[in-house]
């Protein structure tokens, strides 16, 4: 197998499902697609895409709000027909959309869901080369993808797929970026393949077993995860984030054994936990919060005494068998990627017998590089693991930047981009020939140290572009800072700031939610977030938080003012003013700068 597409016979031939994709429909009943209904959906679409007249080598793009087996089919469709997919955003700008599929040359767009036929409808006029728009949802008057389903062109879909190779380009990602716009990353079937067959056996999962899928498909990581549950044989319910908890909720309905997320939504099920804990009286909440102290010092692979394990059978009993069952009562596995994962959120997850396993990669390397594995000694926490096989990493301290045993990641593969589309100029800066090899820069900070099982796992320390440096010459790495502080339940976001600074500060976005239960335990009266952040018990509470993390880092590292600021920072605003976070939720450091600029010059005034 080298064809992306191969995986869907794969799974025809060895595990045919009968419930292979599954998704809500509009009456809350679970639709299903068995693995045949997607081959021939999927084949029948690429014999549409040529009685439309587009041809092999020709864009496509797709964009939806929500997971759904549609998606998917187009995604095999487009890859047996030899086109390129451009899989976009729902949430980006109108301007980003124009700017992208002219550059990508776009010549049709699928897409599902609220107002994206109109967003894509209104750049027409600017997108000349854009002759067909079709929607997901059959709505009166707009073209439905099912009415591009065909079998003429079967046998000449046949012909296509044999000449297609593993070296051939399958799709051009635009990456989120946090800064100006996006850059077309070009990846091959063998890119994503190699991807997918060297991290499914880390997945420990069974054919048949049911797994959730919700973040963004249009992203590399969910992508090549939901093709690697293909290869597996497992039955994919698709779903939104705004129904997963709850007894009605999907883990519920679903009770899946996985699924992937963001450190974000992890943080969020705990603050919920955290918070339901606050609410309990007496000798429940006296329980509650023993339980959670004794998550603090846990390790994988830990040896218990007598006594301890006795302990945390009582903790598991009373407590931690109600966070799982929240999960659905069956999650073996949750991985996690796209941003740093907060220590204290692995811990506690792992410790309530939901292992959660830090992974690294970018859009560029299609995306995995490291894993954390299941097995005995194989996941360090604080780590996101050790190279799957075909990858090699290397640190490039040679700026004279960083610590001795840090420096920029490196890394080599067969899963490394062909390069940015229409970018040449900015290939040569991303690669770098070392020894007559080129190594793809990754813009990450790390350093390479020793596991349990012998391997090197790789820590992340930074992002390159991200480092400060104060007025004094001292480089300072903000995500470790923010992502330790990030863990306090009255925290919802935080930005470390100080370039070019005399000392380093912050500017603090409160939880509304972790907020009012501490006001309520306080008997503070609560009105609303604007007003609270300017009280001074409410100031004097965060210096409290700040004071408790700050000697957990060198003195130049330690935030010596912060400002609260009462606001939600969201990767989309309704009122379409620029957002703070990309679509996978990273901060945008240029706008949150640009907006609270008054109240960075107050800080050092």
């Amino acid at each position: 197998m080298n064809r992306l597409f191969d995986l869907l016979y794969n799974q025809l031939n060895k595990n045919p499902l009968e419930a292979s994709m599954n998704a809500r429909n509009s009456d809350g009943s679970w639709k299903s697609y068995s693995t045949e209904d997607v081959k021939n959906y999927a084949e029948q679409a690429a014999s549409g895409l040529l009685k439309l007249g587009l041809k092999p080598g020709d864009k496509v793009a797709m964009v939806i709000y929500k997971n759904r087996p549609e998606w998917v089919i187009m995604d095999f469709a487009l890859q047996m027909s030899g086109m390129v997919s451009i899989p976009l955003y729902p949430t980006i700008s109108i301007s980003e959309y124009e700017y992208i599929l002219n550059e990508a040359e776009v010549k049709a767009a699928f897409c599902g869901g609220l107002d994206l036929y109109d967003k894509f409808t209104s750049t027409r006029k600017n997108v000349p080369g854009l002759e067909h728009i079709y929607t997901f949802d059959q709505v009166e008057g707009r073209p439905f993808w099912k009415e591009i389903l065909d079998t003429e062109d079967l046998v000449k879909i046949e012909e296509i797929k044999k000449q297609i190779t593993g070296n051939d380009l399958v799709t051009i990602i635009y990456t989120s970026g946090t800064t100006g716009f996006p850059k077309g990353v070009m990846l091959t079937h063998e890119n994503v393949m190699h991807v997918i067959l060297e991290t499914s056996s880390f997945l420990e999962i069974d054919p048949g077993e049911k797994v959730l899928s919700f973040l963004p498909l249009c992203h590399i990581y969910e992508r090549a995860v939901s093709l690697a549950w293909f290869y597996l044989g497992t039955s994919i319910y698709f779903c939104g984030t705004d129904n997963l908890s709850g007894p009605q909720g999907d883990l519920a309905s679903v009770q899946p054994v996985a699924f992937t997320t963001v450190p974000r939504l992890l943080e969020k099920v705990y603050e919920a936990i955290y918070n339901k804990g606050l609410a309990l009286k007496g000798i429940k909440k006296g329980l509650f919060f023993w339980a959670l102290r004794l998550t603090d010092d846990f390790e994988l692979d830990q040896e218990l005494s007598p006594i301890s394990k006795i302990k945390w059978r009582i903790a598991d009993k009373l407590i931690f068998s109600k966070w799982r069952a929240a999960l659905g009562d069956n999650v073996r596995m949750i991985i996690t990627g796209s941003a740093p994962c907060p220590l204290k959120i692995i811990r506690v997850f792992c410790a309530a017998g939901i292992n959660v396993r830090e992974a690294y990669g970018l859009t560029e390397t299609a995306p995995t590089l490291t894993v954390n594995g299941l097995e005995p000694g194989g996941s360090v926490i604080g780590s996101v693991g050790y190279a799957i096989n075909g990858v090699e990493l290397y640190i490039d301290s040679s700026s004279g930047e960083y610590n001795d045993d840090e420096g920029e990641i490196l890394a080599i593969g067969p899963n490394v981009m062909s390069g940015y589309y229409k970018k040449p100029e900015i290939n040569e800066r991303v690669f770098k020939e070392i020894e007559g090899r080129k190594w793809f820069c990754t813009g990450d900070i790390g350093k390479l140290i020793k596991g349990p099982n012998g391997k090197e796992f790789l820590k992340i320390t930074d992002r390159k572009k991200e480092l400060l440096k104060t007025s004094g010459g001292k480089y300072v790495a903000p995500a470790p800072i923010e992502n330790r502080i990030k863990e306090n339940f009255v925290i919802d976001q935080i930005m470390v700031i100080g370039d070019k600074q005399k000392f380093v500060s912050a500017l603090i976005v409160p939880s509304e939610d972790g907020l009012k239960n501490w006001c309520t335990h306080k008997n503070i009266k609560w009105t609303n977030l604007e007003d609270m952040v300017k009280q001074e018990r409410i100031i004097a509470k965060y210096q409290k938080v700040i004071d408790k993390y700050n000697p957990e880092f060198s003195h130049i590292e330690q935030i010596k003012k912060f400002r609260l600021v009462p606001a939600v920072w969201l990767p989309i605003h309704e009122d379409n003013s620029e957002a703070e976070l990309t679509p996978t939720l990273k901060l945008k450091r240029r706008v949150i700068r640009e907006k609270y600029k008054s109240e960075i010059q107050e800080i050092y005034a």
